[in-house]
């Protein structure tokens, strides 16, 4: 049994580095595969991704959408992505940072895309959701919204749409609602 100790004792100082320092935290499955996804990404030249919090986490990131066509063209829209450490089971949670005029985006940044939700699958990477986030703004969608008002006059006056999106962009109030430039 003392053996078992002394054996177990001498794995644990070689697993320690050279400065004599415990070995690094772990990194779990979903971190794994994260790193292996953004390794591999092959953004769209109207996107890109940053790392707020340093390359050390990981886990956190923004991408940053900047719409070449379509209503929202010219404009800067940046997400917030949190990754959960059992990723790729568990899709990312993606919020928008600004308030937007949208169909599939609420004032609150919570993103309508399905395969961030129902249609998810352990499969799919972080390239497809930023090629999902990149596609609702150059063809929002008004059968699936999450701004149900943004989706009406999408559907039934898309030039009354076209302005909503050009006046809201710019920034200041449309009806009680302050939305910030994002040109």
């Amino acid at each position: 049994m003392i053996r078992l100790f002394k054996i177990k004792e001498k794995q644990q100082e070689l697993s320690a580095n050279s400065n004599g320092k415990p070995p690094g935290k772990t990194q779990s499955a979903g971190e794994l595969r994260l790193q292996k996804d953004i390794s591999e990404l092959n953004l769209p030249n109207a996107c890109s991704i940053s790392f707020p919090n340093g390359q050390d986490d990981l886990m956190n990131f923004e991408v940053t959408i900047r719409p070449d066509e379509g209503y929202y063209s010219g404009g800067m829209f940046t997400f917030t992505f949190q990754i959960s450490s059992v990723y790729p089971h568990d899709a990312p949670k993606v919020k928008c940072k600004a308030k937007v005029y949208h169909p599939n985006i609420d004032l609150d940044g919570n993103v309508c895309l399905n395969i961030l939700r129902e249609d998810w699958n352990p499969i799919l990477n972080i390239n497809t959701i930023i090629y999902g986030l990149y596609h609702l703004f150059t063809e929002p969608n008004h059968e699936d919204p999450l701004n149900a008002k943004a989706a009406k006059v999408l559907r039934d006056n898309p030039k009354l749409f076209a302005f909503n999106v050009k006046r809201t962009m710019a920034g200041g109030y449309m009806g009680q609602t302050l939305f910030t430039r994002c040109r």
